[in-house]
């Protein structure tokens, strides 16, 4: 199989427990570049949990997660796989601008985007030199997007992203999603809502404990 038609990210037989009670698994499935997966579960399920685990921010309990076909290295694919969550990681006493910068400073940036005419992209026009706590928390989540315009992962993993957003939020994430998945990217999605996503049908990623 050449390199081009590896699947960007493969889960084996994964399984994680907390206290030895199982909270997800086994789950396979793979997403490749172009592709969009929708986990899906009840409240409790696991979703937000797989989402730490594929990020890095929890260890894999049992199963395999390979990367471009080999055992997923942290350190190797450094900046390949973002994280967007519940808690949005963004700095409240800087300015939506500088948060951007300081992202750019730690993965790089795509080429050819700035981070003022990115915020200008995702509605923020005029917060550039906001304090990130004094916007409201749709204007939060638009700072987070930003972010994920900027950075030149191909991995998004987006936990919840319309949460706190208006009609016109929801379109902008899937006008979002449907460019990075043009341009090569591939994403996991948790939502409760029935959301249009680009492209048809997403992959379906059921969880059960």
């Amino acid at each position: 199989m050449t390199a081009a038609a590896l699947p960007l990210l493969e889960a084996r037989a994964l399984s994680f427990h907390r206290q030895d009670e199982p909270v997800f698994g086994p789950l396979q499935f793979r997403l490749r570049a172009g592709e969009l997966a929708l986990v899906e579960g009840d409240n409790g399920s696991g979703k937000t949990t797989l989402m730490r685990v594929l990020a890095g921010l929890l260890h894999v309990d049992e199963g395999e997660l390979l990367w471009c076909g080999k055992p997923l290295d942290r350190d190797a694919c450094q900046g390949e796989i973002v994280f967007m969550g519940h808690q949005l990681g963004l700095k409240g006493d800087l300015t939506a601008r500088e948060n951007l910068r300081v992202a750019i400073g730690l993965h790089g940036c795509v080429g050819g985007l700035a981070p003022d005419l990115t915020l200008q992209a995702v509605g923020l026009a005029g917060f550039e030199d906001e304090p990130v706590r004094q916007l409201s928390a749709g204007q939060k989540k638009r700072v987070a997007l930003a972010r994920l315009v900027l950075l030149p992962a191909r991995l998004w993993l987006l936990d919840e992203p319309y949460a706190n957003l208006d009609r016109h939020g929801i379109a902008l994430v899937n006008e979002l999603l449907g460019r990075h998945l043009d341009a090569g990217g591939a994403a996991l999605v948790t939502s409760h809502g029935a959301v249009g996503f680009h492209g048809g049908e997403p992959q379906r990623i059921r969880m059960h404990a």
